[in-house]
């Protein structure tokens, strides 16, 4: 029994080292053991750990007739060792910043470079113009040129300006000259002598002339200046054109007098005031007295039996309406007395010239109507024909508020098809 033992490989033979014995010895399955130590002590074998051994198993499937068959042998499987690499992580695939750092720097000082080398100097006077829309005073600081870009909710449904629009362009640019000029107070385009007297201006009367409509994405020019008018008056006129060509768009003069804000009734221009605006008073006139004579006055009588006649009643002002002074705004005043012209005109017509006379001021709870008489009828296709509208917008009262008198025109073509905004409703 003992040479049993000793045969199977348990216990070693004289004159065999250990090293050699645990090369040469096999247990009884056939496996070699453990590595024994120079004692023939049982050592731990020198492995590295888990985590750095990728065990990679890999049995061949045998072959019959040349197509694979899934048998498992029973020999011993194989072992092989693969080198360790990381595991990608966040951390890993994160770039090496030094090198991002250094191509941010590089393209800073380039884009730096470019900067410092531009030139920013104009290539003509003209254009040092308001590039934010600001406006600024020329000619000796008598005239003030502001420009406008017509946006898309500025057109109406043949695709130009509307007069509303254009309208909001002389308010704006009479409020920007006053404040460019130095001369606003804390009022709504009052000077600082008109704030201590609780003085605002008022307007009572527009003339203007309309030469061509402005389309989407058109950059107008629009030059103001003001003159006395009288002795308590000041006159604002306008002169609107396209920002490229030159052609004239759009022609006023306005007369403004003085209102205490307080007891709303009208007032002489103090001398104080006189001494701000004075200098600033130019005499050029935008619409000569030619075609001022041309432009017919509102009629006393708006009512004519005559005459076709409409009516639109139960216009009430809204919120939005109301200036910082507490009254209508006199652009609203013109969407009102268009209310009751007649659709047949305005779809086939354009507004050419309109005379406003201002009577009285509107609050926010007045209940208005608008009245619109027609006057003459347009021949189509004759470009000398015209219409001539009287309108009246008065309070349920009875009292006047605007008279006006319009001449309209037949509309130009302006571009076949819509915007590509909305869909086109098939007939």
């Amino acid at each position: 029994m003992a040479g049993s033992v000793a045969a199977s490989g348990f216990f070693p033979t004289p004159g065999s080292s250990p090293a050699a014995l645990a090369r040469g010895s096999k247990n009884m399955s056939g496996e070699v053991p453990e590595t024994l130590s120079v004692r023939g002590m049982v050592a731990k074998p020198n492995t590295p750990p888990a985590s750095m051994q990728v065990k990679a198993r890999a049995q061949a499937l045998p072959k019959v007739n040349g197509s694979k068959v899934n048998l498992k042998t029973t020999g011993s499987d194989k072992e092989d060792t693969v080198p360790y690499t990381s595991s990608k992580t966040f951390y890993n695939q994160l770039p090496d910043w030094s090198m991002l750092l250094a191509a941010v720097t590089t393209i800073f000082l380039a884009a730096e470079k470019q900067w410092t080398m531009l030139d920013w100097k104009p290539k003509r006077p003209d254009m040092l113009v308001d590039t934010f829309g600001f406006g600024r005073i020329i000619q000796d600081g008598l005239v003030f040129r502001q420009n406008f870009l017509i946006r898309s909710y500025e057109i109406g449904a043949d695709r130009t300006a509307s007069i509303e629009t254009l309208m909001n362009h002389l308010q704006e640019t009479a409020l920007n000259h006053v404040k460019t000029a130095g001369l606003l107070g804390d009022g709504f385009g009052a000077t600082p002598e008109m704030s201590k007297r609780n003085l605002i201006w008022v307007v009572s009367k527009i003339q203007l002339l309309v030469e061509h409509y402005p389309s989407w994405e058109d950059m107008v020019q629009v030059d103001t200046w003001v003159a006395s008018a009288g002795k308590n008056g000041m006159r604002r006129d306008w002169h609107i054109r396209d920002y490229n060509s030159g052609r004239t768009i759009l022609k006023a003069t306005s007369v403004w007098v003085m209102m205490n804000k307080t007891t709303r009734r009208l007032s002489k221009m103090p001398d104080e005031v006189r001494g701000e605006i004075g200098p600033h008073f130019n005499d050029r006139s935008a619409i000569t007295e030619e075609q001022g004579e041309k432009l017919a006055k509102p009629r006393n009588k708006v009512v004519d039996p005559a005459n076709k006649q409409f009516i639109r009643k139960g216009l009430t002002p809204k919120w939005g309406d109301l200036d910082v002074n507490q009254h209508v705004n006199n652009v609203k005043y013109i969407g009102w007395i268009l209310e009751s012209a007649p659709i047949s005109i305005l779809e086939k017509h354009e507004l050419a010239s309109m005379t406003l006379d201002y009577r009285k001021e509107c609050c926010r709870d007045s209940v208005l109507q608008s009245l619109t008489n027609v006057s003459g009828e347009c021949v189509d296709g004759s470009p000398d024909s015209a219409i001539q509208c009287d309108h009246l917008l008065q309070l349920e009262s009875g009292a006047d508020v605007v008279k006006a008198h319009t001449t309209w025109r037949p509309k130009r073509a302006h571009g076949e098809g819509n915007l590509g905004l909305f869909p086109v409703e098939s007939a």
